[in-house]
This record gives structure tokens, C-alpha cells and sequence, in this order.
């Protein structure tokens, strides 16, 4: 009994450490985020971790200390919601934690059962398997893929071609891991020998990249045609969708657009929603607010106008889809989309209705429909927005840019902007409202995450976003030219078109589906294990 206080101190201390290292993890992964260029803490930020994971005994106690760096690193890059949402800033972010939590507690588990290498794959098996999940489900929220990491160094990732983000996250996992393992080492010749492997780890990716930016083998086609890019610049909380100021509005995109254009322009990209007033698709040519914008495409016959665009849809008496509406005081059922839209004199209106809507805000998944009217009070929809089942392509005759019309949260999914490519895009057009988070770090993460996308699909990006960063980025993710936030401007630039198609486009997230069946492979294993035990006793 004498001892008792000294093991319970003991105890104490080894919580308190535990603590302290799971919160250096968390702050380690938060500095390491764009925005705050540190990108290189990312190859450590894991290991305190998993010292935390080497000295509990509890996995409990290892579940609580992973939300605390789950915690930190949500809170620290994506505190930014709360601007547009107190209450989706909030459990957004504490959900989001407990969801990276639910690989680690596999990774304990297995790393507890089996020992410390079956444990280590399975954390890098797991965790890319989540991210896959996290990428594709119906509550998706990938904004902090840990591929991403590495956005605003472009230098470090042309192989992206190839793997996209997550051959991105697969290397700082296996650099993590493998640091970790030789600073467990006490032999000289192993820790030689580990070192050697970690740092081999570490540099190939970034030597293969630099290769690759010293061969350029792709065939651009450069002419005298450019693009017009335009930065309205308007409030989305005091202007942008008042309809009292959309003929302001309108009269201002028009304006910066005639400043800018010349013979040679051939495509004038305006940002998401920048024609405001809700218009049904097959209604849009006629109706009176948006006759400015259509004679504005008649005075440039050879230039295609594309823009975002708040549409509806009617289906009739006919409850066509998920998310449509009974008209209010009517039978008919139609469809709220936010869209984007081409316009070019004597050509007939293509639609594109975003098909990654924003969880909470946009849709919501078929389990929570019945929380509709509190997502709303969030800022959102009760039925949420349609959307389109499949990305579009946009083609207009007389016209060289091939455009994928990406619509703002669209523009952080790698697969899904491949499938424009598949289709024959040559350009990736990025229409986005980001002024709702105002000037922080949201949207220039978002910017940055657009030079990713350049580099999986070697793909120029024309990017437009109602309050900034406007820009323009080339096949390799280097920024040619922006308009800094809260600006009122445009981008005149000659764009060139790449066609074809790489390993990435072609294959898509072949590392986060072979991490999945792997998952599934090792939850059999563990349940066979499981049995067998049971079985022996």
C-alpha cells in the first residue's frame, strides 16, 4: 500500500506526457499546412504520436490523445467555417476529429495484438483507406488529405502525376514511420542501416521531381487566343445575392469584361453564382435581368462567356429526384441547382449543375434528411441543391479551350476533376466564391489546392473567384499571374491547351483503392485471429 501514491504519481506523469506529445503532433501537422510554410514539419509531425501509441497501455487513454492532435490540427487550418458558420465551424471540426480518430484506434489495436510492424503497415494502410472513404462518402471532407500538404510546393510533387494526392500521403506516412523506427534503434548498424532507408524515403520522390521538371515532353498549343478571367469583387454577405443590386452587379461584370477583351479573346470566365438571380434553365435566354449578359455576347460573336449561375429546374408532378421541391401553392416538383453556364452568340446554352455540393451547407446525406430544418439555421438548404450525376465537358463551336467547368469545392476532389479530362477538357476553369470566409487562410488553401489539380492532369488552371485569389496556373502548378483578395480586376492571359492523358487521369486514386482492400483484408485477418483464439481456449 505504501507504493500506491508513487505508482499513481507515476501515472500522472506519464498521462501528462502523453498529453504534451499528442498536442506537439497536433501543432507539428498545423504548421506544416499551407498557409503557414512549414511543409517539411509534416515528415515528423506523426512521431510523437506514435511514441504516445509505443507507451500507453490503454487504448483509451491512446483514442483521447488522438483527438486532442486531431483537435488542434482541425481547429488551427480550418478554424477559417466559423466566418460563414459559428455552429457548422463547430462540428465540423469536432466531427472531422473523431472520424481521423477511428484509424488510429485500428492501428492501436493492431499494433497492441501483433507488434510493432503489423501495427505500422496497418497505420499506413488505415489511414489511406479513410481517406479514400472521406473522399467518396456522402459526409465527404478532404480538405485535409494529408497529400495536400505539399500544395504550395509544386517542385516537391510533380510525380502527382501519377499517384495524386495520395502517393503524397503515403510518403509522409511511410517517412514518419520509418523515423520513428530508427530512433527506436540501439544498434549502430541498424540505425546505419535505417537511416539510410529513411532517407531514401524521403529523397527519391523529390529527385524523381526535379527530373520531371527538367523534361518537358508535353506538346502545348499556343495561338494568339487568350482568356479573360474577371474579379468582381462583391460582398457575398451585404450584396452578392441581394436582388435589389443585381443589375449593379451585372452591369459591373460586363464592364471589367469589355476593358479587358480583345479580338483574340476567345473564352471570358466570370466566378461562381456571378449571375445571382435564380432563372429556370429553359428560361435563361429570355428572361429580362440577364439581357445584358447576352448582349454583351452579342457585341463579341467569338467570344464564349462562361460563368457560375443560381438555375432551376421543372419536372412536373413528378418527384424526379431526391433533393427536388413541390413549387409552394403548386403540384409540380423542380430542383434549386448552382450551376454554371457558356453563352456565345448564335450557339445554343450548355448547363453544368455542381455535382460536390457542400455537406451541410449545399446537401445533405440521405441519413441526417431528417435534421434539414437545423442545417438550415447553419446556412443551408432544407432539400439542398440538385446536382448533376457526372462532371461535363464544355464544347462550343469556334472556341479552342475544351473547359472543365469546376465549381469551387469541386476543385479539392483529384479523381472526380479527372473525369472532365476523360471527356475531353483542355482547360481546367475554376469558378469559386471564397469571400464567405473572408481573408483568411480558407481561401488561399483553396488556391493553393488548384496547383494540384494542374499537376495530376497537366492541365492549365483559369481560375475566377468573386472576391480573390484570381488566378492562372500552368501545367507544372506554377502561378503565371493573380489578382490579390478583395480586389476588383481581371487577367488577360494567353492560355495554352495540352491535350491527353496521364497515368493519374487514366487510373485515378489507384493507391487509396488498393489501401482499401487491403483494410478489408486485415479486418478479416484480425476476425479470423479473433475466432482462432476463441476457438484454442
Amino acid at each position: 500500500m505504501s507504493n500506491l501514491p508513487l505508482i499513481t504519481k507515476c501515472n500522472s506523469l506519464k498521462n501528462k506526457r502523453s498529453f504534451l506529445l499528442s498536442g506537439l503532433s497536433g501543432i507539428l501537422l498545423l504548421l506544416s499546412w499551407p498557409d503557414f510554410l512549414f511543409a517539411g514539419l509534416i515528415f515528423i509531425a506523426w512521431v510523437p504520436l506514435l511514441l504516445v501509441a509505443k507507451e500507453v497501455t490503454n487504448k483509451r487513454d491512446f483514442f483521447q490523445c488522438c483527438l486532442l492532435t486531431m483537435l488542434i490540427w482541425n481547429t488551427g487550418t480550418t478554424w477559417w467555417i466559423w466566418n460563414s458558420t459559428a455552429a457548422g465551424a463547430i462540428g465540423a471540426i469536432v466531427a472531422n476529429s473523431f472520424l481521423m480518430c477511428i484509424p488510429l484506434w485500428g492501428f492501436i489495436t493492431f499494433y497492441k495484438k501483433f507488434g510493432a510492424i503489423k501495427g505500422y503497415v496497418s497505420l499506413i494502410v488505415f489511414w489511406l483507406c479513410f481517406e479514400y472513404i472521406h473522399l467518396n462518402w456522402q459526409l465527404s471532407w478532404p480538405w485535409l488529405t494529408l497529400g495536400n500538404v505539399f500544395a504550395e510546393h509544386p517542385d516537391w510533387i510533380q510525380w502527382y502525376e501519377f499517384t495524386g494526392v495520395g502517393g503524397g500521403s503515403l510518403w509522409v506516412l511511410l517517412t514518419n514511420v520509418m523515423l520513428f523506427h530508427v530512433v527506436q534503434l540501439e544498434n549502430n548498424k541498424k540505425i546505419i542501416k535505417g537511416m539510410v532507408v529513411s532517407i531514401s524515403i524521403f529523397s527519391i520522390p523529390l529527385f524523381l521531381s526535379f527530373g520531371i521538371l527538367s523534361v518537358d515532353s508535353k506538346t502545348k498549343t499556343w495561338q494568339n487566343n487568350n482568356v479573360v478571367i474577371v474579379q468582381p469583387n462583391i460582398d457575398p454577405y451585404t450584396e452578392k445575392f441581394d436582388i435589389g443590386s443585381a443589375d449593379r452587379q451585372l452591369q459591373k461584370l460586363v464592364q471589367l469584361s469589355e476593358k479587358y477583351i480583345d479580338t483574340n479573346t476567345r473564352l471570358v470566365l466570370w466566378p461562381e453564382t456571378a449571375m445571382p438571380v435564380g432563372e429556370w434553365q429553359d428560361k435563361v435566354k429570355e428572361s429580362l435581368i440577364y439581357k445584358p449578359v447576352f448582349d454583351f455576347a452579342s457585341r463579341h460573336p467569338n467570344a464564349t462567356i462562361q460563368s457560375g449561375i443560381e438555375t432551376y429546374k421543372n419536372y412536373g408532378p413528378k418527384k424526379a429526384t431526391s433533393t427536388a421541391r413541390r413549387v409552394e401553392g403548386g403540384a409540380n416538383y423542380y430542383d434549386a441547382f448552382n450551376a454554371s453556364i457558356t453563352i456565345k452568340e448564335n450557339e445554343p446554352l450548355q448547363f453544368y449543375d455542381k455535382s460536390k455540393l457542400v455537406p451541410g451547407v449545399e446537401t445533405l446525406p440521405d441519413f441526417l434528411l431528417w435534421m434539414g430544418d437545423i442545417f438550415e439555421k447553419f446556412g443551408g438548404t432544407t432539400g439542398g441543391y440538385g446536382h448533376d450525376k457526372e462532371a461535363t465537358a464544355f464544347r462550343v463551336r469556334g472556341t479552342p479551350y475544351v473547359t472543365a467547368p469546376i465549381i469551387c469545392y469541386e476543385s479539392i476532389y483529384g479523381e472526380y476533376i479527372t473525369t472532365y479530362v476523360t471527356k475531353g477538357a483542355n482547360l481546367l476553369t475554376i469558378m469559386t466564391n471564397d469571400g464567405w470566409w473572408a481573408n483568411t487562410a480558407g481561401h488561399r488553401q483553396h488556391l493553393q489546392y488548384a496547383r494540384i489539380r494542374a499537376i495530376e492532369t497537366r492541365k492549365w488552371v483559369a481560375r475566377s473567384a468573386n472576391t480573390g485569389i484570381s488566378a492562372v496556373i500552368d501545367d507544372y502548378g506554377s502561378i503565371k499571374e493573380s489578382l490579390p483578395w478583395n480586389t476588383t480586376g481581371a487577367i488577360k492571359f494567353a492560355i495554352p491547351f495540352i491535350q491527353g492523358e496521364t497515368f493519374y487521369v487514366l487510373h485515378g486514386d489507384s493507391i487509396f483503392r488498393l489501401a482499401f482492400w487491403l483494410t478489408i483484408s486485415f479486418l478479416i485477418f484480425y476476425v479470423y485471429c479473433l475466432i482462432n483464439s476463441r476457438i484454442k481456449k
